[in-house]
């Protein structure tokens, strides 16, 4: 009896059912908001259904359809992974200010006021956001990086093929309110959407390799929020602003080419070293 081969086929109908409920829940959201006439689709019952429904299906799938709870990933395990909680917590903030240099030696970005008035300010709007994007994440990433990784992880394929896996999936379901959850920039969607797909494999490189290392979700949440409220202080509150021509090349959100290139970089050298110490043990 080939046990493994039923697993994996048991695994991969999972993940069909995972990928294809996530997705058409999140288009309905989006229809569900055009029906209402939703005057705030950041406070709607469709993107409310968006944000729950990969969390609730990896729920279902694993008490009914036999994915069960052993690599959920829910312990902190922090013991031993200090470093990886430390690039968790850094590595958005380095990635954006590293960006946003370049952008500033090159005058395609300006920092409107960053005052001694003004840093209060952002100081405020980045602790207001992690407080509301900390919870939104928990419901994030324990469905795609505390099921979807290690299930795409199980199949065993080349590992840059399973972070390119994960990475789509995320981005896909994204794309119903894509437009909402980036009012910050100007790109046309025909622009915007094949970025931050390339955004979302390539952070899913450091997101999937610190998953393996640590075997805990939390990083993932941690790394998520803080780039999330970092991020958004920057550019929702209007701190800086970015030359339109340059946007896509120099954004610090996962959609600018320097800040995908920067992420699949430090994604590569972390893989390097998690090889080497799983070839050392």
């Amino acid at each position: 009896m080939n046990i493994k081969g039923k697993s994996n086929n048991s695994t991969i109908r999972n993940l069909v059912i995972f990928t294809f409920l996530v997705v058409a829940l999140g288009w309905f959201g989006r229809v569900l908001d055009t029906l209402m006439g939703s005057p705030s689709p950041q406070e709607s019952t469709g993107m409310l259904l968006w944000l729950i429904a990969p969390f609730g299906v990896s729920l279902l799938l694993r008490a009914f359809a036999g994915d069960g709870w052993k690599d959920l990933g829910i312990k902190p395990a922090i013991k031993g992974n200090v470093l990886w909680y430390l690039i968790s917590i850094f590595i958005y903030p380095i990635i954006a200010m590293l960006t946003l240099v370049t952008g500033l030696m090159s005058g395609a970005v300006s920092f409107l006021d960053f005052s001694s008035e003004k840093v209060p300010l952002f100081i405020q709007a980045f602790v207001f956001l992690l407080a509301t994007t900390f919870f939104k994440c928990i419901f994030e990433e324990f469905a795609f990086r505390g099921y979807l990784a290690p299930k795409v992880y199980k199949l065993r394929l080349n590992p840059f093929a399973g972070h390119l896996v994960v990475g789509f999936i995320w981005g896909i379901w994204h794309l119903p309110y894509l437009a909402v959850i980036t009012t910050y920039t100007t790109q046309r969607l025909s622009i915007l959407i094949p970025l931050f797909l390339l955004g979302t494999i390539a952070a899913s490189i450091v997101y999937g390799e610190i998953r393996l290392l640590t075997n805990s979700v939390w990083p993932a949440v941690i790394m998520h929020t803080i780039g999330g409220a970092f991020i958004g202080a920057l550019l929702l509150q209007d701190f800086i602003v970015i030359s339109s021509r340059a946007e896509f090349l120099i954004s610090p959100a996962l959609e600018g080419v320097m800040t995908i290139a920067l992420f699949t970089l430090i994604g590569v050298g972390i893989y390097v070293l998690r090889r080497k110490r799983e070839e050392s043990s």
